[in-house]
């Protein structure tokens, strides 16, 4: 009877003392400083499992996403659980990761919260990594899952001058783990895990997925994508969420080739429609019922400039499609690997003012004549972010030559032939400060004379006076061989996608340049761009497609 219940409070003891748990907080530091308002690492830890968490998870205040980390013992399996959103928890487990760390064990000791601690260095990604850890408890655990092996990590330090170090160890009852992680996770592979948490942490408008842009009499509009100019152009109207100072905007494209072999004029978009009149109303009725630019040479050039009761397109992306990607990957080349989808990103942070709050339509447009065409996805992703670059709180639609309607009749940008070039008329209400011209501009015309391979000075004038000149020009489209499987290949060993260009290359962005102006006065401006644009030579002409919006805060 005796030896029963003496075996039995000793099993008491041992489960006692199995289930001890500690709370352990971290607290990081940079070259010794404390970092201010910190949200501090806690970790759980006991014999069976650590959890790692921060504060304001642990008392149920932080903000979606967010992701706890728990490692089971003895098997060293982290378990990953993220956040997504409320009622929505993914977990993954990685039973490998742990088991291959490697560390090389120095002499070297010191003293943390009073246990005596010894140090492990690695290498990780370039960095050295130091851990300090101790054996005084029989634990294993720490920060992260970082040198749990060799016990209970009380700091981690990262090229000796960042470090994670834990002030404070206590014994606690209970975690309250039970209350955090108290919905069913739906478990996933890691990659699908990781893909899923990072896309949570922003916002995705998803405009297009794989539609095709072509030109064929066949392209026709739908309830979700609206299609003109022979499928050369695809809208589709999308709501913007109200976006804050301290979020980021990027616009990401996917292209390939469906068919088209050749490098083409590609552009999003998206249209105003804060005036009587919209490049929309162009779309539907015809270019040529949009509002007439006139240089002096005879021609009539439709939709491209500001007036009173019109705003041109505003252009979010330049691009240019490669030639043939994908498409024509079968046309080997000794040890080139073709690319299979030209991506193309940008931050558009600067355009906010326009889009934030409003429903829009939002377009593609690439040049081309064929029935294959390219194959497009769009998507707008919003972001927090610390990074301010663009305060302005005004953006104002002044021009935009390229002529998206191509297809539809709307004539190439040649108002350059002449002398007063592209000049626009606006009227500020008030005060525009800190003002700036996002001007973007690509020289086009595809023979050895054209001013697509000529260097030609771009000159803008405000009121009338210069006030900024540059050459826009690339050299380094050799850099993009990969994505142009049908380039053609010249006897002096060229392709052709290797060519310098102005300001475009195959398969590229062309940045905008940003122009400061100043501060501008209420009432009447003038914007004038002046290039001296190349002679047209029998059927081939050169051509500018520039856009200019102005950026600025009232």
């Amino acid at each position: 009877m005796i030896k029963s219940l003496l075996l039995s409070f000793f099993t008491f003891l041992s489960v006692l003392h199995f289930a001890q748990t500690y709370e352990i907080q971290y607290t990081s530091s940079y070259n010794g400083k404390i970092q201010p308002n910190q949200n501090h690492v806690i970790v759980w830890v006991n014999e069976t499992e650590n959890y790692i968490l921060n504060s304001k998870i642990k008392d149920q205040k932080n903000e979606y996403p967010f992701e706890i980390s728990k490692i089971e013992k003895p098997s060293n399996t982290i378990i990953s659980y993220g956040f997504l959103k409320p009622g929505e928890i993914i977990s993954t487990s990685d039973a490998q990761s742990i088991g291959k760390q490697s560390f090389e064990f120095t002499d070297k000791t010191k003293k943390i919260l009073g246990y005596n601690c010894k140090q492990a260095v690695t290498k990780i990604n370039s960095n050295t990594i130091e851990i300090w850890y101790t054996n005084d408890l029989k634990l294993k655990g720490g920060p992260s899952s970082l040198g749990i092996n060799s016990g209970l990590v009380l700091e981690i330090e990262r090229n000796g001058n960042s470090a994670t170090t834990a002030t404070s160890l206590k014994k606690i009852k209970k975690s309250g783990i039970e209350n955090i992680i108290n919905k069913p996770t739906t478990t996933i592979d890691l990659l699908s895990y990781k893909d899923l948490l990072w896309k949570s942490r922003f916002t995705t408008l998803k405009v297009f997925e794989n539609e095709i842009i072509n030109f064929s009499d066949q392209s026709k509009s739908d309830e979700n994508i609206k299609r003109f100019a022979n499928g050369t152009i695809i809208l589709k109207k999308i709501k913007f969420p109200e976006i804050s100072q301290g979020e980021n905007i990027f616009i990401q494209l996917k292209q390939q080739s469906n068919g088209d072999a050749y490098d083409r004029t590609g552009t999003v978009f998206f249209i105003p429609e804060n005036k009587s009149q919209s490049f929309f109303d162009g779309l539907e009725k015809g270019v040529k019922t949009l509002p007439a630019y006139e240089n002096g040479n005879g021609k009539q050039y439709f939709g491209v400039i500001s007036t009173e009761n019109y705003q041109p397109t505003v252009e979010l992306m330049r691009f240019f499609t490669a030639f043939g990607i994908n498409k024509f990957n079968n046309l080997e080349l000794k040890d080139k690997t073709w690319q299979t989808v030209s991506p193309f990103r940008q931050d558009i942070t600067e355009l906010k003012p326009s889009l934030s709050g409003k429903e829009i339509w939002v377009g593609t447009f690439i040049g081309n004549y064929d029935k294959g065409g390219h194959k497009v996805s769009l998507d707008i992703t919003i972001h927090n972010s610390d990074q301010i670059v663009h305060t302005n709180k005004k953006v104002i639609p002044l021009f935009n030559t390229t002529n998206i309607m191509e297809m539809a009749g709307q004539d190439y940008a040649t108002m350059f032939d002449n002398d007063k070039g592209i000049l626009v008329e606006f009227n500020l209400e008030k005060d525009l400060k800190n003002a700036q011209l996002r001007y973007i501009t690509t020289g086009h015309g595809g023979w050895e004379n054209g001013d697509e391979f000529i260097p030609k000075e771009n000159s803008i004038f405000l009121d009338e006076k210069k006030i900024f000149s540059f050459t826009p020009w690339r050299t380094d489209c050799g850099s993009y061989r990969l994505y142009n499987p049908a380039s053609g290949n010249f006897p002096d060993g060229l392709s052709s996608s290797d060519l310098s260009r102005s300001n475009w290359c195959p398969g590229t962005i062309t940045n905008p340049n940003y122009i400061q102006l100043g501060d501008l006065k209420a009432g009447k401006h003038t914007i004038q761009v002046k290039i001296p644009q190349g002679k047209t030579e029998g059927t081939s002409f050169s051509a500018w497609n520039i856009s200019g919006v102005l950026l600025g805060s009232e």
